[in-house]
């Protein structure tokens, strides 16, 4: 009896799966499941409902999201979040070393402007009014990609054919995903520093100046 209960602890210490183990002289255990660990986070459990096999699925959903809302969902916002903050990136960039000089557009940080146009002008409503056209263009889009007639964040545009060759195609998604996740991690970091500082990005790199809050 000891010994069997001995043998019990050695087994119920490791993890195993199908497998037939002898305890004692006739009693015999099996188990049917594995303990599957994230990727992304080892520490953690491999959420359920995410697998690798996704582009640039790595298994991290530490909040159990996907558990609650549809993953084609999920995809289809990270990916729609990831594309606007590419092009915030690049634009947050541009109009500090590029402007229309009109009347009208005053030359001033980002954080400003937002302010800014909001009492001037009109550019915020502007602004407001075609993402909701877009928005509304695209529900039916998304509801095709729940009703699984259609991949997330697919529209059809490549001008340039670079998604004909299906492994190249799941490259190009990989990268516009990870992009994406940078560019949204990157624009954040861009309205928070020029909040902070004051500076302009491009200024900043050249002549850094903290603000220390008169400390």
């Amino acid at each position: 009896m000891t010994a069997a209960f001995v043998g019990g602890l050695s087994v119920a210490g490791r993890p195993f799966a199908g497998r037939s183990v002898n305890v004692g002289s006739d009693v015999v255990v099996r188990s049917r499941f594995v303990m599957q660990m994230s990727k992304s986070v080892p520490f953690l459990l491999k959420p359920k409902n995410l697998d690798s096999s996704m582009p640039a699925g790595f298994e991290f959903d530490p909040l159990h999201i996907s558990e609650i809302v549809p993953v084609k969902y999920l995809q289809e916002s990270e990916i729609k979040h990831g594309r606007v903050c590419m092009l915030a990136a690049l634009g947050f960039i541009v109009q500090e070393a590029f402007t229309w000089g009109a009347p009208g557009f005053p030359k001033m940080l980002a954080v400003d402007a937002h302010d800014y146009y909001l009492v001037n002008g009109g550019a915020m409503f502007q602004i407001m009014l075609f993402c909701a056209m877009f928005e509304g263009v695209s529900f039916y889009a998304v509801k095709d990609t729940l009703d699984g007639k259609r991949e997330p964040g697919y529209f059809g545009f490549d001008p340039l054919g670079l998604g004909k060759d299906p492994a190249q195609f799941k490259k190009y998604q990989t990268n516009e995903i990870m992009n994406g996740r940078l560019a949204m991690i990157a624009v954040a970091g861009m309205i928070h520093q020029e909040f902070v500082t004051k500076q302009p990005l491009l200024e900043s790199l050249t002549h850094f100046k903290a603000n220390t809050g008169g400390l």
